[in-house]
């Protein structure tokens, strides 16, 4: 016997049940319609000529993506706060930091070696010199 009285009907674990992502078939229906409903929406914008910019359309349809990147992560992936003591969302902000540093600074480098590299170069002088082909 041991020195501590055990109750059977005293069943206490001592486990945290607070990290534990508790997840129903509610929750992927509406992450299910929500991702339909994103996926359609762009569809029916280029489909539909709604805007008459290309650059408007394009913007629209990358918001819209985004915002269903974020529907995954949080009703497929059950990314939270939360989960695994905030590290997941830790990992997650690093990530997005490092890919928007990557794709400035290239984007930056890109349009400076485009403007230095052919000084006196734009790109009516290449269409005219085309033409005269």
């Amino acid at each position: 016997m041991s020195a501590h009285p055990h109750n059977v009907n005293d069943h206490h674990d001592h486990h945290d049940d607070d990290d534990e992502i508790h997840v129903s078939m509610r929750d992927y229906t509406v992450g299910f319609v929500l991702a339909v409903i994103l996926t359609v929406i762009p569809f029916a914008l280029v489909m539909g000529g709604v805007f008459e910019s290309s650059t408007t359309t394009a913007l629209v349809i990358l918001a819209l993506g985004a915002v269903q990147m974020v529907v995954h992560m949080v009703y497929f992936l059950h990314m939270n706060s939360k989960s695994e003591g905030g590290w997941t969302m830790l990992a997650l902000m690093f990530t997005l930091i490092i890919v928007v540093i990557t794709l400035v600074g290239s984007i930056w480098v890109m349009y400076h070696l485009n403007t230095n590299m052919m000084p006196g170069m734009n790109h009516e002088a290449i269409e005219s010199i085309q033409q005269l082909k």
